[in-house]
């Protein structure tokens, strides 16, 4: 006798990083009910009347689940167990809710909310930004500031809430790493003034002291470096099936990056920066000292 297909455990932690890392985790489950069953992408998506290419898409988690497809691809790979199944698609509810940036849509272009999806599904954070404090780590006051240079006062308190909530993805269970690498320039740029730009600088201080986040300051002294002209941020998860993204922001775009070339080639562009940066420690210091002179003027 031929024993079912069984249905693997989402780790709990998925759930507590938003729809989208439980859409990867469900997706990736669907991929490994298939190949325990020995059935193609192309059978599977001609079960559903759709693609190979829809299947792909399905278990990398990059489109919702139909609750039809879904319990149609069950019956395919062998999952009978009433339990099971029912758990399984109460997972495909909940994938399929809207994440908590989803009340700010109206202000949003779609190619942020997909950034924001993934931000917050990230195992960890690697950034790099030449012209401002990262959004994760900028205080409130900055944040207004940064906004302030291109949006109506109407929309900034919601714009600058939207910029806090992101923010606490650093402090929940499981929290991502983050490790950012900042040009000097970013020390130096008084954003809102003088005093917004201290209590920023206090602010990275602080932040820096936590085991999840490493912040790096590229001196004027490196002289040309590869990322010139070009800020950039690279993703990655949990999940081995999902593979890491680079995101570039443009000012009414962005793109996403995930063939491998690219990928190694923005790998070794941030693994170069971090090395002509300074260390943690030393960068530590590099804050204090602008903050300190910030304070004399």
């Amino acid at each position: 006798m031929v024993e079912p297909v069984r249905i693997g455990r989402v780790d709990s932690l998925v759930a507590e990083r938003g729809p989208t890392a439980l859409r990867i985790a469900v997706g990736g489950q669907l991929r490994k009910l298939r190949e325990a069953a020995g059935i193609t992408r192309e059978a599977a998506g001609d079960h559903i009347r759709g693609s190979h290419a829809k299947i792909s898409r399905l278990e990398l988690g990059r489109t919702g689940f139909k609750e039809r497809d879904v319990k149609d691809l069950l019956v395919l790979y062998g999952v009978t167990d009433a339990e099971e199944v029912e758990i399984f698609l109460d997972l495909v509810s909940k994938a399929n809710q809207p994440g908590w940036w989803h009340r700010y849509s109206d202000l949003l272009p779609s190619w942020f909310e997909t950034y924001l999806g993934l931000e917050h599904a990230a195992k960890s954070i690697r950034t790099f930004e030449g012209q401002l404090v990262p959004g994760l780590l900028q205080t409130e006051e900055y944040t207004r500031s940064v906004v302030a240079l291109g949006h109506e006062n109407a929309e900034a308190a919601r714009r600058v809430e939207l910029r806090r909530k992101r923010q606490e993805i650093l402090d929940r269970e499981g929290a991502p790493t983050l490790w950012a690498v900042i040009d000097e320039a970013v020390l130096h740029r008084p954003i809102g003034g003088h005093q917004v730009l201290r209590a920023q600088l206090d602010h990275m201080v602080e932040l820096s002291s936590r085991p999840n986040v490493t912040i790096q300051v590229l001196p004027y002294a490196a002289g040309g470096h590869a990322a010139a002209g070009s800020s950039f941020t690279m993703l990655r998860f949990a999940e081995t099936e999902l593979p890491d993204i680079v995101y570039l922001e443009q000012l009414t775009s962005a793109l996403y990056l995930d063939r491998q070339n690219d990928l190694e080639l923005y790998r070794q562009v941030m693994d170069r920066l971090s090395v002509q940066a300074e260390p943690p420690e030393r960068s530590r210091e590099m804050l204090q000292k602008a903050a300190s002179e910030l304070a004399d003027d």
